[in-house]
C-alpha cells in the first residue's frame, strides 16, 4: 500500500471512531462538537489529497463556527459551546 492510501486509511478508521456513540458522547462531555470534527478531518483529509480548495472550505467552515461559538459562550449567549 502506498503512502497515500495509508493515510486515507488512518483518516477514514478516524472517521469511523467519531460516528461510534462511546467516542461522541466522550467528547460531548468534553465540548467537542463531533459535526464539526468531522469537518475538521474532512478539511485535513483534503488538505493531505492535495485538494487545497476543498480544505481551505472545510476548515474554514468549521474554524469559522468555532470561533462564533466560543463567542456566544464568552458573552453569554445561547449557542455556546460545545464546540
Amino acid at each position: 500500500m502506498s503512502g497515500a492510501g495509508e493515510i486515507d486509511d488512518v483518516f477514514a478508521e478516524l472517521e469511523a471512531l467519531l460516528k461510534t456513540a462511546d467516542v461522541g458522547a466522550e467528547l460531548a462531555e468534553r465540548g467537542i462538537n463531533v459535526s464539526l470534527a468531522m469537518t475538521l478531518v474532512e478539511g485535513v483529509r483534503a488538505y493531505f489529497r492535495g485538494d487545497k480548495q476543498q480544505a481551505i472550505l472545510e476548515l474554514g467552515t468549521a474554524t469559522d463556527e468555532i470561533a462564533a461559538r466560543l463567542a456566544r459562550s464568552r458573552s453569554g449567549e445561547p449557542g455556546g459551546p460545545p464546540s
